[in-house]
């Protein structure tokens, strides 16, 4: 018993360290320098807020992180995720020739309140988390799950993706960029087309989402959409 849970113990690290390997080598080559100090700072927020995650929910919800270490969707968007993940990619390359060739100059509290934005963003991805057990990485609906309605999804029925889409916004900012904000702005209308074909889904597949969806209007931003 005590390797198995060893084994799932490695099996949930990985995750994190692979993230903090590919994290650290997108922002400091592009910057050409270990001095690039909101590179650092960001990187060792992500980090510790990612192994906080790790930790609590393979203590409290280790069905949650299996779920989050899936990748492979039973009905796919390849096309939209392929330009979603490239968007990301060169999102976070540019903040690091940003700093090498000096295209920007964010201001100091600018950046501090940016860092500070991010951390809403987790918390709110943390909340929702400790909410919907069967928050994945990728679009179903599997035979014990239900719909959830309380937490943040009282407000909204799309909470994870408003975090994502805090994160987005100000992490050009914490990075020092402001070139970089346009990568990120342009990553919304594509989750915005992802979340229209998971509703799809959810309202096909998922008893009792219609009747939520009448319930909870707003999609991502109360008021707005």
């Amino acid at each position: 018993m005590e390797g198995n849970k060893n084994l799932s113990k490695a099996k949930a690290y990985r995750i994190p360290i692979i993230i903090a390997i590919i994290l650290g080598i997108i922002l400091f080559l592009p910057a050409g320098s270990l001095m690039y100090l909101e590179g650092w700072i960001f990187w060792f927020e992500t980090l510790a807020l990612i192994m906080f995650f790790t930790a609590y929910f393979l203590k409290k919800d280790p069905k949650l992180l299996e779920r989050r270490n899936q990748f492979k969707e039973k009905q796919p968007q390849p096309g939209i995720m392929r330009v979603i993940s490239l968007l990301y990619l060169v999102g976070y390359l540019i903040p690091g020739f940003d700093y090498r060739f000096h295209w920007s100059t964010v201001p100091v509290w600018i950046v501090a309140a940016s860092y500070i934005f991010i951390l809403i963003g987790y918390i709110l991805i943390f909340s929702v988390f400790k909410e919907n057990s069967f928050a994945s990485t990728i679009i179903q609906v599997e035979k014990e799950q239900k719909v959830i309605t309380t937490g943040p999804y009282a407000i909204v029925r799309h909470p994870m993706y408003t975090a994502l889409l805090l994160i987005s916004l100000f992490t050009p900012l914490a990075l020092g960029s402001y070139w970089a904000l346009i990568t990120f702005v342009l990553v919304i209308p594509m989750n915005a087309y992802r979340i229209i074909n998971e509703e799809k889904l959810l309202s096909r597949d998922l008893p009792g989402y219609k009747d939520y969806c009448s319930k909870t209007r707003y999609r991502l931003i109360p008021f707005i959409w």
